[in-house]
């Protein structure tokens, strides 16, 4: 029997230089995504709206708007997941970039098999899987696709924060996350050092999704690393 081809993402590529998106247009065709072209901010974005992309690859200098400009755009209507890809390689254009909503920054020149890793692992923290939606471990139950979070039962009311955090541990289940992957993933790069930030955050998750918050048994302390969310089955 001949197996049912996977249907192809779609990626739109913001970048005003025609080079490189003739150069995006051969890597990305021949790893099964249909590609989608904007050579400045206006038309991404009206791309976006319209097209509704899996995955939209942004340069930051292009002709018309800053490529921030387009991210806050973006972000005030869609969580596609925005993978910078720009010359700019300072630190501070990094953390802006991130801090107003990319998923992830790739400096040029660039690597084609990083640049389509960085991409897959965008889609998949951007956009969880039907399997990955729906999470339980002890007590605990969260649907990420409805944003639901129940605990013994009970629908549990998270701030912004918490619930982000919340998200990243179901995303990495099982698996230890340190201090400064987590700082990094749900405040930014600018924060990996801001260890009482993390604390704070911890603690409220544990009081509202622990049977005995000063004894957690789901979001476990790794001393000197971090935490680790556990996989439980089922309790009374």
């Amino acid at each position: 029997m001949n197996e049912t081809p996977s249907p192809k993402l779609t990626a739109l590529v913001i970048d005003d230089e025609l080079q490189i998106r003739r150069l995006l247009r051969v890597c990305l065709e021949a790893n099964n995504y249909k590609v989608l072209e904007a050579p400045n901010g206006q038309e991404g974005i009206a791309s976006a709206a319209q097209h509704r992309p899996d995955v939209v690859i942004l340069d930051l200098g292009l002709p018309d708007m800053d490529g921030v400009t387009v991210l806050k755009r973006l972000r005030e209507w869609s969580r596609v997941p925005i993978v910078v890809l720009s010359v700019r390689d300072r630190e501070d254009d990094k953390i802006k970039a991130l801090d107003h909503g990319a998923d992830d920054y790739v400096t040029k020149p660039f690597g084609s098999g990083e640049l389509l890793a960085r991409l897959r692992v965008a889609m998949r923290h951007g956009q969880p899987s039907a399997e990955s939606a729906l999470f339980r471990s002890g007590q605990l139950e969260a649907d990420l696709t409805a944003r639901v979070v129940k605990f013994r039962g009970s629908e549990v009311k998270l701030t912004a924060t918490e619930y982000a955090l919340l998200r990243l541990f179901i995303q990495h289940a099982g698996k230890v996350l340190t201090h400064q992957q987590i700082l990094r993933e749900v405040w930014g790069p600018n924060y990996v050092d801001q260890t009482q930030y993390l604390r704070v955050y911890m603690a409220h998750l544990r009081e509202k999704l622990e049977v005995e918050p000063a004894k957690p048994a789901l979001f476990i302390t790794e001393p000197g690393i971090g935490y680790r969310l556990l996989i439980k089955g089922n309790e009374v």
